[in-house]
This record gives C-alpha cells, sequence and structure tokens, in this order.
C-alpha cells in the first residue's frame, strides 16, 4: 500500500517512506490509499482473539509490503507486552487505561512500533536517521524510551520549558546515549513549529536524513488505532451503542479511533475532549477552523492550539461537516472543571484519574446527558502520578509512586538550552 500526501503536491510513497520521511515534502501529512475494512467474522469473534492477533490483523494492510508477517509479529508482541484494561466506574462508563507500559503513557505504543519499524528499516544501511519530535508532556518520554539504543537512530526532543511535569522532564533527559533533549524557551506550538521548519530546511535536509516521532508520523499514528478494538473486545458485552471520548490536543488519538471505525468497528460516536485550548469545539460550533496561539494548563499534552491531525479526520470525513457532526462532539473544559470531576471520580468512585483522563470523562458525561442509552468509555491517557503535584493537590491523598519512577527522579537532567530556530539548525548541523 502506497501513502499519499494530503496537500496532494508531493509523490505517492510506500510505508518505508512515509515512516522515514515523516511528513511529506509539500508538508503535507501521510495518508494510506485506502483503508480496507475487516471482515464481519473479525468483530464477532475478537473476544476469542488474543492482543497480538487482533493488532496483526487490523495494522498488517498498512505495513505488509514493507514488514513480513513474522517480522510484524516480533514487533507487535515486542511493543504491546502490558495490559489494556477497561476499568468500570458505573454501569454506563468504564475508562480505558493506557498507562501500563514502560514510561506510564498511552503513546508506549506507537513509539515503541515506530523504533521497531525504523530499526528493521535501518538494518544494513550506514545512513544514521535522525529523529526529530516536539512533546508537549508524555511524547518525549515515550520516544525516548522506544528508541532508546536503536542502531542507527539518534533522537533530539524539543520541548517547552517550565511547560512539562517534572516526571515528563526527567523521563526524556536523563537517558542520554542517543537521545537528546532541547530546551525550548517558548510553547508546545513553538516547537512543533521548529519542527516541521526543519523539515523543509534544505541545509539540514542535504546533511541528515529527518523524520518525526510526532502523531504527523504514520508509524506513531496508525499503532494507536488498536487501543479501541482492545476496548470494543472487552466492551461489547455490555450490549449497547459504544461511545468513547478522548481528552484531545494533536488529535492523533482519536483520529486513531476513527481509523478503527473506518475498518468496520460498531462504534455510535466518538467525543472530543479538550482543555481550553478549543479549536476544534470552535470549529463545531461555527464551522470556522481558526488556529490560535496555545494556552497552558493543568492537562498539558493537550497545550495545542492547531492540531495537525485533524486533517486527517476532515479528510476522513470529505470534509463534509454533516458526516463529521454526525460522528464527533467536541467539547472544552476549564482547569477548575477538571479538578473538580478529578475529585468526584476520587470520591465518587474511588478511582484516581490524571488530568487528562478526566477532561475525557466530563466530555463523556456532557454527552450521555442526551444519549444516556450508551456504554461510554473515556481514555486515561497517563498514570495519575506523572501529575504528582495537581492530583494530590486535588484530591488531598497522597498516591504511590511507581519504583521505576523513584529511580528516574533521582537522574541527573541534561538538556541543551535553545530559544530560536538558528540555535536548532545550528545543532543539527553542527
Amino acid at each position: 500500500m502506497n501513502f499519499y500526501s494530503l496537500n496532494k503536491k508531493a509523490p505517492n510513497v510506500s510505508f518505508k517512506e512515509a515512516v522515514i520521511k515523516g511528513i511529506a515534502p509539500d508538508r503535507g501529512l501521510y495518508f494510506p490509499e485506502k483503508i480496507t475494512p475487516l471482515t464481519s467474522d473479525f468483530f464477532e469473534n475478537i473476544e476469542d482473539m488474543s492482543t497480538i492477533e487482533i493488532a496483526h490483523k487490523a495494522i498488517r494492510q498498512f505495513v505488509s509490503d514493507d514488514i513480513d508477517d513474522d517480522k510484524l509479529k516480533t514487533i507487535l508482541e515486542d511493543v504491546l507486552n502490558f495490559d489494556f484494561p477497561v476499568v468500570e466506574i458505573n454501569k454506563n462508563v468504564g475508562t480505558l487505561e493506557l498507562f501500563h507500559g514502560p514510561t506510564l503513557a498511552f503513546k508506549d505504543v506507537g513509539a515503541g512500533f515506530m523504533a521497531r519499524c525504523l530499526g528493521h528499516f535501518s538494518e544494513g544501511s550506514k545512513n544514521e536517521v535522525t529523529v526529530l519530535v516536539a512533546t508537549s508532556g508524555d511524547t518525549g518520554g515515550a520516544v525516548a524510551n522506544g528508541f532508546l539504543g536503536v542502531e542507527g537512530v539518534k533522537v533530539v526532543i524539543l520541548y517547552p520549558t517550565g511547560k512539562v511535569s517534572d516526571i515528563q522532564e526527567k523521563q526524556l533527559t536523563t537517558l542520554g546515549k542517543n537521545i537528546t533533549a532541547l530546551e525550548v524557551d517558548g510553547t508546545f506550538d513553538d516547537c512543533q513549529t521548529m519542527v516541521k521548519t526543519a523539515f523543509l530546511d534544505q541545509d539540514i535536509t542535504s546533511l541528515k536524513q529527518l523524520t518525526s516521532a510526532n502523531s504527523i508520523n504514520v508509524a506513531r499514528w496508525l499503532p494507536q488505532l488498536f487501543y479501541f478494538l482492545f476496548a470494543y473486545k472487552q466492551a461489547k458485552s455490555q450490549g449497547k451503542e459504544i461511545v468513547f471520548s478522548i481528552p484531545s490536543g494533536n488529535f492523533g488519538n482519536i483520529c486513531a479511533g476513527i481509523v478503527a471505525q473506518q475498518l468496520g468497528m460498531p462504534v455510535k460516536h466518538f467525543i472530543a475532549a479538550t482543555n481550553v485550548n478549543d479549536v476544534v469545539p470552535r470549529f463545531m460550533n461555527t464551522k470556522s477552523y481558526d488556529p490560535k496561539p496555545s494556552i497552558a494548563t493543568i492537562s498539558n499534552a493537550m497545550d495545542v492550539g492547531d492540531p495537525s491531525n485533524f486533517i486527517r479526520i476532515r479528510h476522513i470525513y470529505k470534509d463534509d461537516f454533516s458526516t463529521i457532526e454526525k460522528n464527533i462532539s467536541s467539547y472544552a473544559f476549564t482547569d477548575e472543571e477538571t479538578k473538580e470531576a478529578m475529585l468526584e471520580l476520587y470520591n465518587d468512585y474511588n478511582y484516581i484519574a490524571d488530568p487528562h483522563g478526566a477532561v475525557g470523562y466530563l466530555g463523556l458525561k456532557k454527552y450521555q446527558e442526551t444519549n444516556p442509552d450508551t456504554y461510554g468509555i473515556f481514555l486515561e491517557t497517563a498514570h495519575p502520578v506523572k501529575f504528582l503535584d495537581i492530583v494530590e493537590d486535588t484530591i488531598k491523598e497522597n498516591i504511590d509512586i511507581p519504583k521505576k519512577i523513584i529511580k528516574q527522579m533521582n537522574k541527573k537532567k541534561k538538556s541543551i538550552k535553545i530559544s530560536t530556530y538558528d540555535e536548532l539548525k545550528n545543532y543539527l548541523v553542527g
């Protein structure tokens, strides 16, 4: 299968080329030529299938030209070696916990899958690939961990100073080896703009093979569709129409869920729950897409003023607003509302949520006000310990810190401070 640029001004490429390039030369995001639905048998018998079998059948059509079945199975066994439980909150609500991986964040699967794909593609090659990635929180740690020690791959992570949690910062600044952290005096949007500019800078690309590990990269983005299939397998027995509420920043996760829907997964609706960075909720109200500078919040991984993946969602639904509206609702919530939701989940259901999961819960509650006969699943995308101060201050309880986090917090941070694109360029070409 080939992948094409959504800007339609670049040649079609293979999966391998799309992964290595990251973004098309015309600055467009890559998208698969076609999405062939899985058989009805797949969904009817999904309870009898293992995690690896589900993932293999779901992703195979997109990657099989470049990764054979045996290798793909090995990659999936390496990446999907932890649990993805749907935990019951009440009879109509469950939460899909996506924080049981190595860095306690949902991005572990996409980062691990992409790292192993790149490692596979670079076998026998003398050309080093530089993975250039911007992070608003968890991407950096997941990418750093996923790519740590991968032969032929160097990783450069840009993150906004003072705008990621202490644990998130330690996860991306303490590993060393082939991982370098650049601490940017600015916002996540500034980091992302620098990354996108570097990809189009011939002074850099003539010397280095750059690729991105943000959700703009197809190998980071597509594996996230597994989550929705794993959740469907667990929730199918509820016998109700299923809706998913996804805390949304760059919109890669919800977009992957929509790909699962295109593969035939029975799902009634998606809720894109955001913090006050509300460009998509405003679009759903006004039909006008107006990016704006991001605002810092307690759910920092969603502090995105111009979500890259929303163009993929519009493309899937043929940019027809009535189709988008039929499949997606989007609501924005303040930090105060987020804290109230965290407290409600703890006091009423004895469940500790991080701020992002709490926003997902709020989106689901709002949707179910008018759609009560649904089974709603909100995504819990990071372990609450990653937002320790906010969580403990909100629920007025101390939470247990996993041993691997304690170990990492004691390591020394190493980062290079930059404030301009020229400083990034000098680092890359120097």
